[in-house]
């Protein structure tokens, strides 16, 4: 049963990517009334280890004429990384292969996430044809799972720096997260924890990057945002970062209007799209 809050335009819930031993892994489709634009594929937050395609505060995207799907993938309790990767990487594939089905060009996907969605974005979304990350997950291995831009919304983005910039309060939550995602503390898994790192896998060539980060943030240190806009200056890929003062880790300010117009109008420098944002507010 669709929620009344999603019923703005079409949705199709539980469309199976692809099947793990008799696991079905799905993602939701909202859909813009007209033909999309574009489609922006959300991974949900949770610190790896919790959280559903539920959870899908962009959902509203759809109002100004872009599709977006939210995805479920393996979480760190069920399958250590890099699965996760090799689940997303695999709706994109499947995305992309159904894009005439469903109205969207299939060289129009953004890949967008919160907290550690963000941090599987912009991995996902900068780690194009790393044979370590793309898996063979689902039928269209041979289907290419690039995107055309990335948003993360309090990410991390080096694995390797993120317990030593940490809070107090930070490392409780992240350390348990880090050693159950990794299968030990980055220290004891550097060549996982580089694998695993957004900033080691940019190169010139790849997406655009837009980045939202609280200032205050106590569970996800801002510098994560700050090393990933410096890796990316230095390879001439074009990146942004909005900090907003004095929040936190997520809230409703990170997806209000302000914001929203911020996202909409990468999105249409990246899908080049005179259509995205016409639609109601």
């Amino acid at each position: 049963m669709v929620p009344a809050a999603w019923a703005e335009g079409p949705v199709l819930l539980d469309l199976e990517y692809a099947r793990i031993g008799d696991q079905s892994q799905a993602l939701d489709l909202f859909l813009p009334d007209g033909k999309p634009a574009g489609l922006v594929v959300y991974i949900h937050g949770g610190g790896w280890r919790s959280g559903s395609k539920l959870d899908c505060p962009i959902r509203s995207l759809r109002n100004k004429g872009v599709a977006v799907a939210s995805v479920d993938y393996r979480l760190s309790g069920v399958a250590r990384f890099p699965a996760a990767v090799h689940d997303i990487k695999a709706a994109i594939r499947f995305l992309r292969t159904c894009s005439e089905k469903f109205g969207y060009p299939s060289d129009k996907i953004v890949i967008a996430g919160s907290s550690a969605g963000g941090h599987l974005a912009a991995l996902v979304g900068l780690s194009d044809g790393n044979a370590s990350l793309e898996g063979t997950i689902g039928e269209h291995v041979g289907v290419s799972s690039r995107v055309c831009g990335i948003i993360s919304f309090f990410g991390a983005s080096n694995l390797n720096s993120i317990l030593s910039q940490s809070t107090e309060f930070g490392l409780q939550m992240r350390a348990p997260a880090l050693q159950l995602l990794l299968g030990g503390l980055p220290d004891e898994k550097p060549e996982l924890a580089t694998l695993a790192s957004p900033v080691t896998h940019v190169n010139a060539g790849d997406p655009p990057v837009l980045l939202f980060h609280g200032d205050a943030d106590p569970q996800m240190p801002p510098e994560q945002s700050e090393e990933l806009v410096e890796v990316c200056k230095k390879a001439g890929v074009p990146v942004a970062l909005h900090l907003l003062p004095n929040s936190k880790h997520g809230g409703s300010e990170f997806y209000d209007a302000m914001r929203m117009e911020l996202v909409i109008e990468f999105l249409k420098q990246t899908m080049d799209s005179p259509r995205l944002g016409a639609g109601a507010p």
